[in-house]
């Protein structure tokens, strides 16, 4: 405002003020100037009066102490300044940046290897393979240190996993190390294929592969988290990945793994629709003959669910994988000839036991007949109800360029968790109590904070835009189903509809119902948009049914 309305004015000021109260925490303070140079530049200011040399690089700064000052520097957070002083107080010491210390260093070379696995430490992961090939008495092939020292690491990790004492953002900075050791050897490897072929006179290049996966995220799934850490980890144990991305249609990949001769094909999937298209993949593959195992991951996906939707439609082998880390261990089954099909029959004799309990569980449900649903359904009393309001347009409306700013407090932030598999324990569970949660609150906490500052910049540059349509239409019920008009017709009861929307009804007996949109018989009552839109509506209108799945709208 002061730039527009005086052009030739210039704005300096003495940004010492603004972390005056963090005096002594010069590590506090300094992330406090950029972080506020950073933003008041881009608004016009001119110059400040700081310590010029002590100011850190923007994308330098800490990404959790970044968050806590710009919170603090924009309002908004009202524990701003008793956070950033708890930060203070548990990483920095006597106003000076705490130093890690590297003692870790000093045990054996496994030791450290390990060491640098679980804690995701790149920094001396070549050294330490290094100094392991070195150790020719011990490690006479390069394939050796990653049997060896890299998967015991990784066996760790694995297993802090599966505790609950490690979580997904850290498994994949252990992957990470381990894949920048084993790209480190593979020229090793290769050369020692090259000399054996040379020994034994032959021509032909023994494959030093155990066999091939096919991964891929199904049709209507983005995520693929969890498939690129099976990914990372099947190649470092010497199984050839053709990773399809995501989005991957049934036939492409059936496709790619007969061109292939893929042993082994992997589907991921993190939202509810993906469970359906697995299914069809399993289907599609019992249909077309194909005998390959078939690996069932991510975030919605379940052993019961496996054994007993996808199992029964598939006559070879369907493993669920709990977990990234646990993908190797049920590879190496599969691909072990003297041990799969052991494995396979210990898994179908394990499935139908699943299966069994399943179905035993759904015994003691009770079932209403279709006539009696519908004589359950709500019946509303329009005279002592609100009249229900006319809407301020008919027919679609959309929303260009939506301010992003007013949406983000209505993002639902429980599939982000999801994603990195961050679970709260009840009463932690969901956002934002899964910060107090004991085992992932903090681990929660810091990827939260990584995806604010990210969003902030996506919002702030411009890179992300919201759009968005809204529609209203005339709607009338017909026994279950709701049938939409255009906006532009007076409804009755012989007018064509737009469109049908087919309810299905809720016949599982529960003690309370739920509400739920409720179709209402249509005597000489006009509805529009699923609700009583009449001059004089009658005090009592009864509804046709309750369809499961729809909110009743007043």
């Amino acid at each position: 405002m002061l730039k527009m309305t005086l052009p030739g004015a210039r704005v300096s000021g003495g940004l010492s003020n603004l972390s005056f109260s963090f005096r002594g925490m010069e590590a506090i303070r300094e992330a406090m100037h950029g972080a506020f140079l950073y933003h008041a530049i881009k608004v016009g200011m001119d110059m400040g009066i700081v310590n010029a040399g002590n100011l850190p690089v923007y994308d330098d700064i800490d990404k959790q102490l970044l968050l806590l000052c710009e919170n603090l520097i924009w309002n908004r957070d009202n524990d701003a300044t008793e956070k950033l002083l708890a930060y203070a107080q548990n990483n920095v010491k006597g106003g000076k940046k705490v130093v890690q210390t590297d003692e870790w260093r000093e045990g054996s070379v496994e030791e450290r290897l390990e060491y640098a696995l679980i804690k995701g430490i790149e920094k001396y992961v070549v050294e330490d393979v290094e100094e392991c090939k070195a150790q020719v008495d011990r490690y006479t092939r390069p394939l050796h240190i990653i049997e060896g020292p890299l998967m015991n690491g990784m066996k760790v990790v694995g297993d802090l996993f599966g505790a609950g004492k490690m979580f997904l953002p850290q498994v994949i900075k252990s992957a990470r190390v381990m894949k920048k050791a084993v790209g480190y050897l593979i020229p090793f490897m290769e050369k020692e294929r090259e000399e054996m072929m040379a020994l034994s006179g032959s021509a032909e290049e023994v494959d030093p592969y155990q066999g091939t996966i096919v991964l891929a995220t199904v049709k209507g799934d983005v995520h693929d988290i969890g498939k690129n850490i099976v990914g990372v980890k099947a190649n470092c144990n010497y199984i050839v990945v053709i990773d399809l991305g995501v989005m991957a249609p049934c036939d492409k990949i059936l496709k790619e793994a007969i061109k292939q001769k893929a042993d082994i094909i992997g589907l991921s999937g993190l939202i509810t629709p993906s469970l359906d298209e697995m299914i069809y993949v399993a289907k599609e593959m019992e249909r077309l003959g194909i005998t390959t195992p078939l690996l069932i991951g991510g975030a919605t996906t379940s052993k019961t669910h496996t054994a007993v939707k996808i199992a029964p439609r598939y006559t070879s082998p369907v493993v669920h994988v709990l977990d990234a880390s646990r993908s190797v261990v049920v590879c190496s089954h599969l691909l072990d000839e003297a041990m799969k099909e052991e494995y396979f029959e210990d898994l179908k004799e394990e499935y139908e036991e699943i299966r069994q309990e399943h179905y035993n569980s759904l015994k003691d449900r009770r079932y209403l007949s279709l006539s009696q649903a519908r004589e359950k359904a709500l019946h509303i009393d329009w005279c002592t109800l609100p009249r229900p309001v006319h809407p301020q347009f008919l027919g679609t409306h959309v929303f260009e360029w939506y301010d992003l700013n007013s949406l983000v407090d209505f993002i639902d932030w429980k599939p982000f968790f999801d994603v990195w598999q961050l679970r709260g324990k009840y009463p932690n569970r969901g956002y934002p109590k899964i910060f107090n949660d004991k085992t992932v609150g903090v681990e929660a906490q810091r990827v939260f904070n990584d995806a604010q500052l990210l969003l902030n910049r996506m919002i702030e540059s411009g890179s992300l835009k919201g759009r968005g349509l809204l529609g209203f239409w005339h709607a009338q019920s017909d026994g279950d189903d709701i049938n939409v008009y255009k906006d532009d017709v007076t409804v009755h009861r012989d007018t064509k509809p737009l469109a049908t929307f087919y309810g299905l009804r809720q016949q599982v007996w529960v003690i309370s119902s739920c509400s739920a949109f409720i179709p209402f018989k249509i005597s000489n009552l006009e509805l529009k948009n699923g609700i009583a839109n009449a001059a004089t509506p009658p005090c009592h209108v009864r509804p046709v049914g309750l369809p499961s799945g729809k909110k009743h709208t007043t």
